[in-house]
């Protein structure tokens, strides 16, 4: 059973950082792919980035240029570093394991303007 449990959430005004982890454990974490997601109140869910086995990486529209996601395959760890942030990146972050559809528990980010 794969177990993925997300850190770093908070609150941080627009314009700051946070980085999240996602610690993921039950299954080859190299040979996988993960994603990050997120939601907002009153919104689907929506993609925010993915990160192949070999490194190769993927963003949404909306957060290019401004998060990045990255892996540490010793560690099985997954992370996003978000940077510039705005209000309307006020969500809960979901962290995806893609290959099972297993989701963690998700991480609140609120941003302040």
């Amino acid at each position: 059973q794969v177990q993925l449990v997300e850190s770093g959430g908070g609150l941080v005004q627009a314009g700051g950082s946070l980085r999240l982890s996602c610690v993921v454990s039950g299954t080859f974490f190299e040979a996988k792919t993960f994603a990050w997601y997120r939601q907002a109140p009153g919104k689907q869910r929506e993609l925010v980035a993915g990160i192949q086995s070999g490194g190769s990486t993927m963003y949404g529209d909306s957060v290019k240029g401004r998060f990045t996601i990255s892996r540490d395959n010793a560690q099985s760890t997954v992370y996003l570093q978000m940077n510039s942030l705005k209000p309307d990146d006020t969500a809960v972050y979901y962290c995806n394991h893609v290959a099972s559809d297993s989701w963690g528990q998700g991480t609140q980010v609120t941003v302040s303007s």
